[in-house]
């Protein structure tokens, strides 16, 4: 019986070091991140002269960026110009896909703001990963991609390839205060 037991402890201490010694090849064997030297998303913003404004506190009971993780969801944003002003309306009705496209790129700059306000910088933007585009349309407008096109453009401009995303364009009955867009962001960030 003695026997038995020097057997088992011995086939246990033998398995958990194999375990041990996979598991330090594995980590030997994952390749280390770097950021590419000339990936910088804030130089690309001051060039395509954008200026980030300060995210205001937000209206409802929720907030503007939840991490996980090395994921962060941004809430949804909607296409506050400097001035303060949304542009409002449906397109199809009272917004061209043109200015419905400027509403999107106004959103793509408000969820920047909120993003470099959470990170405290840009260039740890690792990838855009999924745009969900809500666009306040009337019965029968199909051109929701179009519009989203503006947000999705602006990503590309100030992330280049890492700016590339998966994507949804809906259309919306109505939005709050009948702005002419929403739209909500997943980004992974660099740790």
């Amino acid at each position: 019986m003695k026997n038995v037991y020097v057997l088992i402890l011995v086939l246990v201490a033998f398995s958990c070091n194999t375990v041990a010694e996979k598991s330090a090849v594995k980590q030997e064997t994952v390749p280390s991140e770097e950021i590419d030297s000339g990936y910088n998303p804030e130089e690309k913003l001051s060039e395509l002269g954008i200026e980030l404004q300060t995210p205001g506190t937000p209206v409802a009971n929720y907030v503007h960026a939840v991490r996980t993780g090395n994921l962060v969801f941004l809430a949804g944003k909607g296409p506050k110009k400097a001035d303060g002003k949304n542009i409002i309306g449906k397109l199809g009705a009272d917004l061209t896909i043109e200015e419905g496209y400027e509403a999107a790129r106004w959103a793509g700059v408000n969820q920047l703001a909120v993003l470099k306000a959470e990170l405290g910088n840009l260039n740890k933007v690792k990838r855009i990963v999924k745009v969900k585009g809500m666009v306040n349309a009337v019965p029968g407008f199909t051109d929701q991609s179009k519009v989203v096109n503006g947000y999705s453009d602006l990503m590309v401009a100030v992330f280049g390839d890492k700016g590339k995303h998966a994507r949804a364009a809906v259309g919306m009955g109505s939005l709050p205060g009948n702005m002419a867009v929403e739209v909500e962001m997943i980004v992974e960030v660099y740790e």
